[in-house]
């Protein structure tokens, strides 16, 4: 009686729909029973084989390679086996729990490691940055401090300075001298600006005398004489202006650009002497101070420190000394020209000599704009 359902339930034929659901059929006391002994049989025989199975595994380990997948329904036999040792691709694992496939390569994890390596060393650059600018605010706000406190002892009498006569005295008279030639830089400017509106005003009334001339017939000689006075007045106004102009570009570099060059570095050199005292003050108090490990190894940084500023100091000296005694004989060689251009355009003009004034200005190679140069031309005017 048991073979005879167990063969009518290996024969019958279980209707499945698109969603893995049973069909419709009729109730049959005997396909359940045959079912259930059919269903505990598998289980029986699935267990036995997976205990074999585990143990296999715990012995041997897990290949890949050798995997088998089991194809069929309940009750599946040996045939149903395939081997994925014929199946090419990436190796998948499976997780039992949730019975899905989840592939796993050696590229992933080689993106990661390489991500984790680069995230690594660019959080050890930004480290590195952030230790160094944190290192060299601590060197500015420690350097800062010492020499404020250095000027403040300085001003209030209390601690001493390093002081070279010989150099501080030429420095104040290099700073005196520049006050002086701004002075006299301001005047010819202003000497200038004058002389240029005087020149202007004496060519608009040249111009109106021979206008006037032309239009008053008896007096005609009168205007004639006055309106040529005028341009030629006009015209060695012009060339005076050039030798001024040219005397004003001169001492305008020599105060501007060769003396401020000059005071620059005596800035840098003032800076550095204060330094030197800082060091040197911080120095002498911690050599006066107890001998112990953690005194001598400060004792020791103070010391390197200090020969530091020490070589700054005289450096910058040395630097200011050179600069001083060069800015000396440029200044005299440059004025004695200048002086001399001034004197003899300034007396040819007024003494009416005309041909002394163009004579002075090619001894010192002096080149006039012509009339009109300064103006744009209709073009550039569009």
């Amino acid at each position: 009686m048991t073979d005879s359902i167990m063969s009518k339930a290996a024969t019958m034929e279980i209707p499945i729909n698109s969603n893995g659901d049973t069909g419709t059929l009729p109730e049959d006391d005997s396909l359940e029973q045959a079912a259930k002994v059919q269903w505990s049989l598998d289980e029986k025989v699935g267990s036995s084989r997976g205990n074999r199975d585990l143990q296999q595994v715990m012995v041997s380990g897990p290949n890949l390679n050798e995997t088998s997948i089991v194809s069929g329904g309940y009750g599946g036999t040996a045939d149903g086996i395939i081997p994925t040792s014929s199946i090419k691709g990436p190796a998948v694992h499976y997780n039992a729990e949730f019975n899905k496939g989840i592939p796993v390569t050696g590229l992933g994890s080689n993106m990661h490691h390489s991500s984790s390596s680069s995230s690594m060393t660019a959080e050890e650059t930004t480290r590195g940055v952030a230790v160094e600018k944190l290192e060299t605010m601590r060197k500015w706000g420690l350097n800062t401090y010492k020499c404020t406190k250095q000027m403040i002892s300085e001003r209030f009498g209390r601690g001493s300075r390093t002081v070279d006569l010989e150099l501080e005295a030429q420095i104040e008279v290099l700073r005196d001298t520049k006050r002086k030639y701004e002075t006299v830089l301001r005047l010819a400017r202003a000497l200038t600006n004058h002389f240029y509106n005087m020149v202007q005003t004496q060519h608009a009334l040249g111009d109106t005398f021979a206008d006037l001339s032309q239009k008053s017939p008896e007096l005609r000689d009168e205007f004639g004489y006055n309106a040529e006075t005028q341009k030629l007045l006009c015209k060695n106004g012009e060339t005076l202006l050039g030798a001024i102009n040219f005397f004003v570009s001169s001492i305008n570099t020599l105060v501007n650009k060769t003396m401020e060059d000059t005071l620059m570095t005596i800035k840098l050199y003032e800076n550095a002497r204060l330094e030197f005292d800082a060091y040197r003050t911080d120095l002498e108090e911690l050599s006066m101070g107890p001998r112990d490990a953690v005194t001598m190894a400060r004792i020791d940084a103070a010391q390197q420190q200090y020969q530091v500023q020490k070589e700054k100091y005289e450096r910058l000296r040395s630097d200011v000394t050179i600069k001083l005694k060069f800015l000396e004989e440029n200044k005299v060689k440059v004025m004695h020209k200048q002086l001399l251009l001034f004197h003899n355009a300034i007396s040819a003009y007024f003494a009416g000599n005309q041909q002394q004034l163009e004579q002075t200005l090619k001894q010192f190679n002096i080149k006039l704009k012509p009339p009109g140069a300064d103006k744009p031309s209709w073009l550039e005017e569009q």
